[in-house]
C-alpha cells in the first residue's frame, strides 16, 4: 500500500493564499455593496462635472489629493460594483506590499513577516473598507505608495550597487504617500526604526547605530519636514484655515494619555477580538450564525494551510518578535496623533474608526510580534494565528452585512421617494430630522437626490438639497425654521441657494415607508412622539412643490437597483400621491389591491389616507375597521387618528350634516373636544 502523499505548500503559494484571504474577508458580499458617506458627492461630481472638477474641488482641502481622484475617476465610471472590486484588489495589493517590504527589512523572519502581512490584510478595527470610492483615493492609494517607500528603503540598504535607484523610488513614493493626505503625516518615524533594524545587523555600538540610521534617514526626514511645514502653513494660514481644523486642546492636556492608552487597547488588543463581543449580543440572528460559521470555516482553512506551509524560519524568532512588538506599539501611538490633534474620537464600528488606517501597520506588527514572543516555541502559535485571522474574516463579513443592509435601505428610500414625488420644482429642499441610515449624511444624500431629479445638470446652481434639521439647524446652511429663512451652502465647487419656504418635509420611520408631511394631513399632534427637529419642520412643508403629473424619473440600476416589487410601500406612496391631487378613487383602488394581496404597513399611521378615502367613497364600515385595526396594532397613532377623524368630521358636517361615523370614532379613541 502506497503511503499517503504529504501535502506541503511552498512560499510560491503565499500570494494565492493572501488573495483567498482577501476574498473571504472582503469579497463575499461585494456585489451587494454600494456608495456611502462621501462616495455619493464624489461620484456625482465625476458623473456630472467631470474628473477635472476634482482639482478645484480639493484645492481648499487637500490639493494634492485632487490629481489622484482625477486619474481614478477618469478610468472608472461611478459604478459601485467596479469601485468595490478595485477596493478589494487594492487591499490585496497592500497586503503583498507589506509582505514584500517586511521581508526586505527582516529577511530571516519569514513567519513573522507573513503573519504581519496577513494580519494587516484582515485588520478588524477598521470597518470602512466598503466606503470604496472615498477611501481608495483618500487613503489606500497613498498608503500603498508609503508602504512601497519603506520597502525600497530596505532594498537600497541591502543592494548598495542599486542604492541610488532604490532610494530615488523610495523618495518618490514617500512624496506620493505623505503629501496627498494628512492621515499618514506621522508615519515617517517608522522608517527610522526600520533603518535601525537594518543597521543593527552589523552590531555596531548604540551611537554608531544612531549616526548611521540618521544619515540614511536624512533625505526622507527632509521631505517629511517639508510636508510638515506645508501642513502647518496650509491648515493655519492658507486656504485650509476656512475648514476650521486645528490643534485640539486635548492634545495639550492630561486627556492625551488616556487617548493614547485607548488607541493601544483598540488597535493592539480589543480590535482583534471585538467580533466575539458583537456576536455574543445577537447569537440568535441568522447573520450572526453565518458569521460564526464563516469564522469556523476560515479557521479550518487557515490552520490547514499554515500548518502545511514550508516556510524557512517559522520557528521562534524572539529578536524579531521584540522588535515587532516595540515598533508596533510606537506605530500605534504615532498613528493616533493626526486624528487626536484634530480632536477627533476613535470609536470602533463607526465612521471614526477610519482613523485606524494610520494605526494598521503598527497594530499588525504588534499582534504578529506578540504571538511570536509568547508562543514562539509552540505549535499552538500556528492555530492561534489562524484563529485571530479567522476572527478578522468574521469581522469583515459582519461589517459587510451591515453596509449591505444600509445600501438596500438607501435604495428603498429613493424608490419610495420617486413613487411619491415623481417630480420636484427646482430650488426645493427636502427637510427631515434624519433618515434611518448609518453610513450617510444629508450632504452626501444631496448627491443622489440631484442625480434623480436633475439628470441633465451640467453646472451652475445646485437644483436640490437634502438637509437634516437635527444637525444643520442654527448653522449657516439652515439658520432657522421660520418661513422665508435663507438656505445656502457650498457643495464643493457648486452652490445651493434656497429658502425654508420652498421645502418638502419627509419622515422615514424605521421599517416603514417614506412619509411626506404637511400641516393639512399630518398636523396637530400626529407626530408628537417624534423629535422637535422634525415637528418644527412640518409647517414649512409645501407638497405643492411636488410635480404630481411628471413622468417617474429614470433610476440608474447600478445605483438604485431595479424597481422593487410593488408591495405595501408602493401602494402607500401612490395612495398619498393620489390623495394630494384629490383622486380618492385611486386611493381606494390602491387600498383594495394592497389588502387583497395581504400587505400591511409597518407604521399604523400609513392607514390614514386609505381610511379617509373609504369615508369619502362611502364605505364607512371599512373605514371603521381600518381605524380600529390601526389603533389595536399600535396605540401610538391615536393622535393621528384623532386628527384625521376631526378633519373628516369637519368635512362631513360641512357637506352632509352631523358626521355620525366621525363622532363615533372620536369617542372610541377618546379624542376629546
Amino acid at each position: 500500500m502506497q503511503p499517503m502523499l504529504k501535502i506541503r505548500f511552498s512560499t510560491k503559494s503565499i500570494p494565492v493564499a493572501l488573495f483567498g484571504l482577501t476574498l473571504l474577508t472582503y469579497g463575499l458580499m461585494l456585489p451587494w455593496m454600494g456608495f456611502y458617506w462621501d462616495d455619493w458627492p464624489f461620484a456625482w461630481i465625476a458623473e456630472f462635472l467631470g474628473p477635472a472638477e476634482f482639482l478645484p474641488a480639493f484645492e481648499p482641502f487637500r490639493p494634492f489629493l485632487g490629481p489622484i481622484f482625477y486619474v481614478t475617476t477618469s478610468l472608472l465610471p461611478p459604478n459601485p460594483l467596479l469601485w468595490q472590486t478595485l477596493a478589494l484588489i487594492l487591499r490585496f495589493g497592500l497586503a503583498l506590499s507589506v509582505w514584500w517590504s517586511f521581508n526586505a527589512i527582516w529577511p530571516k523572519a519569514k513567519w513573522g513577516t507573513l503573519s504581519a502581512a496577513a494580519l494587516f490584510l484582515v485588520f478588524p478595527a477598521y470597518s470602512q473598507h466598503w466606503v470604496a470610492y472615498t477611501h481608495i483615493n483618500q487613503e489606500w492609494i497613498p498608503f500603498l505608495f508609503y508602504i512601497l517607500s519603506f520597502g525600497f528603503t530596505a532594498k537600497a540598504y541591502r543592494a548598495p550597487e542599486k542604492s541610488k535607484w532604490y532610494t530615488g523610488l523610495a523618495l518618490l513614493f514617500l512624496i506620493l504617500g505623505v503629501f496627498p493626505t494628512e492621515y499618514f503625516a506621522t508615519q515617517e518615524p517608522l522608517r527610522f526604526l526600520f533603518l535601525w533594524v537594518l543597521v543593527s545587523e552589523n552590531k555596531p555600538g548604540v551611537w554608531e547605530r544612531v549616526r548611521r540610521s540618521l544619515k540614511l534617514w536624512l533625505p526622507y526626514l527632509l521631505i517629511w519636514l517639508g510636508n510638515a511645514v506645508w501642513l502647518i502653513y496650509y491648515y493655519r494660514f492658507g486656504a485650509y484655515a476656512s475648514y476650521n481644523l486645528g490643534i485640539s486642546e486635548q492634545g495639550l492636556t492630561l486627556g492625551f494619555l488616556p487617548s493614547m492608552a485607548d488607541a493601544l487597547w483598540k488597535a493592539g488588543l480589543y480590535g482583534w477580538v471585538q467580533i466575539l463581543d458583537l456576536i455574543a449580543r445577537t447569537l440568535s440572528n441568522p447573520s450572526t450564525l453565518l458569521t460564526i460559521g464563516l469564522i469556523m470555516v476560515s479557521f479550518g482553512l487557515l490552520a490547514f494551510y499554515l500548518s502545511k506551509l514550508k516556510l524557512q524560519g517559522n520557528g521562534s524568532n524572539h529578536k524579531w518578535a521584540r522588535s515587532a512588538v516595540l515598533i508596533g506599539l510606537i506605530g500605534i501611538l504615532i498613528g493616533r496623533i493626526p486624528s487626536l490633534t484634530a480632536g477627533l474620537p476613535l470609536t470602533l464600528g463607526s465612521i471614526n474608526d477610519r482613523f485606524m488606517v494610520s494605526m494598521m501597520l503598527g497594530g499588525s506588527l504588534f499582534m504578529a510580534g506578540l504571538l511570536d514572543l509568547i508562543f514562539g516555541k509552540s505549535r499552538f502559535k500556528v492555530y492561534l494565528l489562524a484563529f485571530v485571522l479567522a476572527l478578522g474574516v468574521g469581522q469583515g463579513f459582519y461589517n459587510a452585512n451591515d453596509f449591505r443592509r444600509d445600501w438596500t435601505r438607501q435604495q428603498q428610500i429613493f424608490w419610495q421617494m420617486v413613487w411619491r414625488m415623481p417630480g420636484l420644482q427646482p430650488g426645493t429642499v427636502i427637510l427631515t430630522h434624519e433618515l434611518p441610515l448609518r453610513y450617510e449624511t444629508d450632504m452626501g444624500l444631496t448627491a443622489p437626490l440631484n442625480w434623480i431629479y436633475a439628470p441633465d445638470y451640467d453646472g451652475g446652481q445646485l437644483p436640490y438639497a437634502l438637509l437634516y434639521t437635527r444637525t444643520r439647524l442654527g448653522r449657516p446652511s439652515l439658520p432657522t425654521l421660520e418661513p422665508e429663512g435663507p438656505i445656502s451652502f457650498e457643495y464643493r465647487t457648486v452652490k445651493f441657494e434656497g429658502s425654508s419656504s420652498q421645502a418638502v418635509t419627509i419622515f422615514v420611520p424605521p421599517n416603514a415607508c417614506l412619509h411626506v408631511l404637511d400641516s393639512v394631513y399630518t398636523g396637530g399632534d400626529t407626530y408628537e412622539r417624534q423629535p422637535r427637529f422634525l415637528r418644527d419642520a412640518i409647517p414649512l412643508s409645501d407638497p405643492g412643490l411636488i410635480v404630481t403629473d411628471a413622468e417617474q424619473p429614470e433610476m440608474p440600476v447600478a445605483l438604485f437597483g431595479a424597481e422593487p416589487a410593488h408591495e405595501w410601500c408602493y401602494y402607500f406612496e401612490k395612495a398619498e400621491l393620489a390623495r394630494q391631487v384629490g383622486d380618492w378613487e385611486t386611493v381606494t383602488a390602491l387600498g383594495d389591491e394592497a389588502r387583497r394581496l395581504g400587505y400591511a404597513p409597518g407604521d399604523a399611521l400609513e392607514w390614514l389616507p386609505f381610511i379617509e378615502g373609504y369615508v369619502i367613497k362611502g364605505d364607512d364600515q371599512l373605514a371603521r375597521e381600518l381605524s380600529i385595526t390601526a389603533f389595536n396594532d399600535d396605540s401610538r397613532p391615536r393622535k393621528g387618528l384623532c386628527y384625521t377623524w376631526k378633519r373628516i368630521q369637519s368635512d362631513q358636517i360641512e357637506q352632509a350634516g352631523d358626521g355620525g361615523l366621525a363622532v363615533e370614532m372620536l369617542e372610541k379613541f377618546d379624542c376629546g373636544p
